[in-house]
């Protein structure tokens, strides 16, 4: 099985419920503290307006949501700035859903969806306006190849925005390397490579913030979170999925808190080289 045939299984299996818990949108949250009120919904919600807004997106540009998901994003940006959306995923669950998700919220024509490999996309030389990629690139077989795949398919002057895991603190090689296998990870950069990585493709880096402490040093909660839905969730997709879903996920949990952190990163394709 090809990498992207294998990821797109990956998410196949667990985009479902995962869409069922957050609303559309399989990333991470964002919670200020272990006082903070907000629902797992408002925390996810909360961190796809942290990294979109980096964007500073303006109606009628084009966006390539790399890595769309169950769609919900690219809901948000067509919705929220009348831009319009190409999202791309190599999960045929995503797809199918995502173009729902549109149609339900009358964006069906701004926000389109396709089976899209970041490695090799075929959109020519600058489509795009902005590149958003909310931890796909995290599954990316050759980083360095698909961010230059970004690249060439942002105009100049364009911006891209990722956030994705990052590596944290050493120790436990074991834990990391159980949450690695998890999320079928090829690497766990530090912030630093991430920027040396983004920069290597011809970026300029104009804005980066490591927020781990408030996303996976958070897991805690999301775990009170999704077990107090449980029941619901278990109604809708029945105990077998439930507990498979579960099992799929254990490793995430694995790392201690510090191991894993997660950056966001700012990027503009210059106007000339």
């Amino acid at each position: 099985m090809s990498d992207a045939a294998d990821i797109g299984e990956h998410y196949d299996r667990r985009s479902p419920i995962g869409d069922e818990l957050r609303d559309g949108q399989l990333h991470m949250w964002y919670w200020y503290d272990r006082a903070d009120p907000a629902s797992l919904t408002e925390a996810v919600h909360r961190l796809t307006r942290k990294v979109t807004d980096t964007l500073g997106l303006r109606a009628g540009e084009h966006v390539l949501d790399a890595g769309c998901g169950p769609g919900e994003t690219a809901v948000h940006l067509a919705t929220g700035f009348g831009a319009r959306v190409t999202g791309i995923t190599v999960s045929d669950y995503e797809i199918a859903r995502a173009t729902e998700r549109a149609a339900d919220a009358g964006a069906g024509e701004l926000a389109r969806f396709e089976y899209g490999d970041f490695m090799d996309l075929s959109f020519p030389d600058d489509t795009f306006d902005a590149v958003l990629a909310l931890e796909s690139l995290q599954n990316a077989q050759d980083l360095d190849r698909v961010l230059a795949q970004l690249y060439r398919v942002l105009r100049p002057g364009g911006r891209i925005s990722f956030s994705d895991f990052s590596l944290g603190a050493q120790g436990d090689p074991v834990r990391l390397a159980k949450f690695m296998d998890t999320l079928k990870l090829h690497r766990l950069p530090t912030l630093a490579q991430w920027l040396e990585h983004t920069r290597a493709a011809g970026f300029e880096v104009e804005e980066y913030t490591q927020c781990g402490p408030r996303v996976f040093g958070k897991k805690a909660k999301y775990v009170e979170a999704a077990l107090s839905r449980r029941d619901e969730v278990t109604a809708k997709f029945g105990e077998d999925a439930v507990t498979e879903f579960s099992r799929l996920h254990h490793g995430f949990f694995a790392p201690r808190k510090d191991q894993v952190g997660y950056v966001i990163v700012s990027a503009r394709k210059p106007l000339s080289r």
